[in-house]
Order: C-alpha cells, then sequence, then structure tokens
C-alpha cells in the first residue's frame, strides 16, 4: 500500500507542475515582451489527468489494503492481485508522456515563431533616438488604411497623412512606398502640452508606415517612455500617449 501511496503522490505532484507549466509559459512570454501572449491551455489538462490518476491510484490502493486485511483475518491469504491495474496505469503514463512530448513540441515551435517575431521589433528605447519600430504583415497601403480604420472607431482625428515616396515620385524621385500619418485627440494631447509645453514639438503623434529595401514594411513612433524621459512628462499622463503602442501593434498584425 505505502508504494501505491508514493506512485499516486508522485503522480498528483507531477499532475500540478504539467498544470503549472503553461502559466509558466505565459508569465515567461510577458517578460520576454512577446506578442502576442499565447494560450497554453492543454497543459492543465495534462496536468488535471495525472492529478485525478494520483488520486485513484490512492483510493485503490486503500480499498485493496482493507480488503487484504478482511481476508488475512478469516486467514484468507491465497488471493490473487490482479494486473489490471498496473498494467493500464503503465499504458495510461505512456500516452500521457507521448502526449506531453508533441505538445512540448508545439510549444516549442510557436515560442520559436514568437521569439523570432519578437526579434523583428527593433527597440532603440535604449539608444538617443527613442524609435520603436514593429514589423508589418502588410503592405503599406494596407497597413496605411488599418490605421485609418481604427482612428476612426476611436474617433481620433487624422490631421495629415503624409505619402513621402508619392511626393518623390513627382519631381522625378524613386523611394520605396513611406508614408506618415499624423493624429491625436485635443482631449489627449492639451493635458500633455500644459504639463510640459515642449511635447508640442512632438504632438500630435505620428506613425511612419515604411517599406525597406528587401520589401519588408515596418511600423514606426516615438516611444512613449522616450517621449515622457525627453518632455518630463508627469507619470500619470503617459497613458495619454501611450495608445500609439497598441495601435501600431495592432495595425501590424
Amino acid at each position: 500500500m505505502l508504494a501505491w501511496l508514493r506512485t499516486g503522490l508522485a503522480l498528483m505532484g507531477f499532475g500540478f507542475v504539467v498544470a503549472r507549466f503553461g502559466i509558466f509559459l505565459q508569465e515567461f512570454q510577458v517578460l520576454q515582451h512577446a506578442r502576442p501572449a499565447e494560450s497554453y491551455g492543454p497543459s492543465i489538462w495534462f496536468g488535471t489527468a495525472l492529478i485525478a490518476v494520483g488520486v485513484f491510484v490512492n483510493v485503490s490502493a486503500g480499498w485493496h489494503h482493507v480488503r487484504l486485511l478482511k481476508d488475512l483475518d478469516r486467514g484468507e491469504t491465497g488471493r490473487s492481485r490482479s494486473l489490471v491495474q498496473p498494467v493500464a496505469i503503465a499504458f495510461f503514463l505512456a500516452v500521457v508522456g507521448l502526449a506531453m512530448a508533441i505538445y512540448l513540441l508545439s510549444v516549442r515551435g510557436s515560442t520559436s515563431s514568437s521569439s523570432r517575431s519578437t526579434q523583428e521589433i527593433s527597440m532603440t528605447s535604449n539608444s538617443d533616438n527613442g524609435i520603436i519600430r514593429v514589423a508589418s504583415n502588410h503592405s503599406v497601403d494596407e497597413t496605411v488604411d488599418k490605421l485609418k480604420s481604427i482612428l476612426q472607431a476611436k474617433g481620433v482625428m487624422l490631421f495629415a497623412l503624409v505619402d513621402h515616396s508619392g511626393e518623390a515620385e513627382k519631381v522625378g524621385l524613386k523611394m520605396p512606398a513611406t508614408k506618415l500619418a499624423i493624429f491625436g485627440s485635443p482631449k489627449a494631447g492639451t493635458p500633455l502640452m500644459l504639463a510640459a509645453p515642449s511635447i508640442a514639438i512632438d504632438l500630435p503623434l505620428k506613425i511612419l508606415v515604411s517599406q525597406d529595401a528587401q520589401g519588408k514594411v515596418w511600423v514606426s513612433y516615438n516611444s512613449p517612455d522616450y517621449l515622457q524621459k525627453r518632455h518630463n512628462l508627469p507619470p500619470e499622463l503617459l497613458q495619454n500617449i501611450a495608445v500609439v503602442d497598441t495601435m501600431a501593434t495592432k495595425i501590424a498584425e
């Protein structure tokens, strides 16, 4: 019975670790600034199944022990033990192990993909220019159209859309597609300028959508943290410009 109890406790402990594995991956992604955060729900089901088996093993061990004691009290010692339970548990653990191996390989693939996409985000907030670049999955025009739709849905004014590549073409020069969107809201911008008048240099907010020489489209914008430090903005007003992070991420998806 003690051997089976140890087995049951080991299954329950391992099940708890497996169930927590998905949460660990989500927290790890947050720390690594990965996006979007993946949901690793299957680990919870695997872990719960292992815990349930551990509980079953403990209950079964207790039940068999009670039966054995009763048999001994009656002087019966010839009862044969069935091998069905240990064999069934062994096969179950083999199936769970195989499923976990496949699951971990799939998680590794998605994590690597997420890591590659994260590497495509050029975070330059620790340099002097404070520019964040996010790789877009769309063309320049499609990315700009998505930005227009988001601004319209949120009631944010698009003050201007500067087509740098289009203007260059008018004078006989060629450059990759490059468009600058200038947008904002007086309701959000005015408190910023009252607290730090110099930020008017960087307002309204801007998002640059451009194509590089290799055909990759990038979404570039000023880091809100950089703007806060540059103009010494009060921390409570950072949210007024932090919306540019969300917009850039959405239009690049």
